[in-house]
């Protein structure tokens, strides 16, 4: 087994999620997740987020607001929809992962809440359809206004384990409240909410970095990590409250804080401008937790290694 520092594009089409969880554990905290929508016009129409996102030095792409009923990406050269994400992860050279919203529809509301559409939801039909797609990973989480809970987020883990068997990688957990009271700020995590996604199948847990929600300190975010460790699951600390989108001085200090809490991998968000965060930060997030060596390797390395 390699780190995934040093896969590339002919590694990772041999890769299980399992095993793509394993080259992460060999990297020791230097794996960068970029998130994107592909569903929006990208921020250069020639090419695909995803293709910028790979091109700046992320390992990992995950697609958001993306319909697994209605398959699609923007820029992507004619594909049927079966084979839209086969199609861009020739394109990338990297693992991709589909953010599915486990939606809680008694869930007590802060604010009006988005209706999203069956194939945006975290559903047992939706989970079978992203695997069939041909997704090497799930992130089971909640966009703004969205209605989001912890509650479901654990049903889902169940669903989605069920759907990608054990050799499947889960991400889960929330990185703001998603609209949900109760959920917001330093109570939007705790223990018990921990343990709960770990027993019910997760591999990653998503929590927070110091310094996007209120309250998320690098001690506390330090103390959640270490318990997910405890627990035997990997932590991936997210920047997605907007903050992707905010100067490279502060995205350096995001990701140096995430590096002291303990993290494995390293979430950036879509909130840039056209559903991608600023190409340079993600390059500076790269930086900061595994220097230039690292970064302009990923960023060179052809998609026919």
């Amino acid at each position: 087994m390699k780190r995934l520092l040093d896969c590339t594009a002919s590694d990772f089409e041999q890769m299980t999620g399992q095993d793509l969880k394993k080259a992460i554990i060999a990297s020791e905290g230097r794996t960068i997740l970029s998130e994107v929508i592909g569903a929006f016009s990208p921020l250069y129409p020639a090419v695909t987020n995803a293709e910028i996102a790979a091109a700046f030095g992320a390992d990992l792409i995950l697609l958001n607001f993306f319909d697994v009923m209605n398959p699609s990406v923007e820029s992507l050269p004619e594909a049927t929809p079966a084979e839209v994400v086969r199609q861009l992860k020739k394109l990338v050279g990297r693992p991709i992962g589909l953010n599915l919203e486990p939606v809680d529809l008694q869930a007590d509301k802060l604010e009006a809440l988005q209706q999203l559409p069956e194939g945006r939801m975290a559903t047992d039909a939706s989970l079978k359809r992203a695997k069939e797609l041909g997704f090497d990973f799930v992130c089971l989480t909640g966009n703004p206004k969205t209605g989001v809970t912890n509650a479901e987020i654990t049903k889902a883990i169940e669903l989605a384990r069920a759907a990608f068997g054990s050799d499947g990688l889960i991400i889960a957990g929330k990185m703001h409240g998603a609209g949900v009271a109760g959920e917001t700020g330093s109570s939007m995590m705790t223990e018990e909410t921990l343990h709960s996604f770990v027993e019910a199948g997760a591999d990653i847990i998503l929590i927070p970095s110091p310094g996007t929600v209120p309250g998320f300190t690098v001690e506390k975010t330090a103390k959640l990590v270490e318990l997910v460790h405890q627990k035997g699951a990997l932590a991936i600390l997210t920047t997605g409250t907007s903050q992707e989108g905010a100067d490279e001085q502060t995205i350096k200090q995001i990701a140096l804080n995430s590096k002291m809490a303990g993290a494995d991998l390293y979430h950036i968000g879509d909130a840039g401008a056209a559903g991608i965060a600023s190409p340079e930060n993600i390059m500076a997030y790269s930086i900061v937790v595994r220097g230039k060596r690292h970064t302009y390797v990923r960023m060179a390395a052809s998609v026919r290694r």
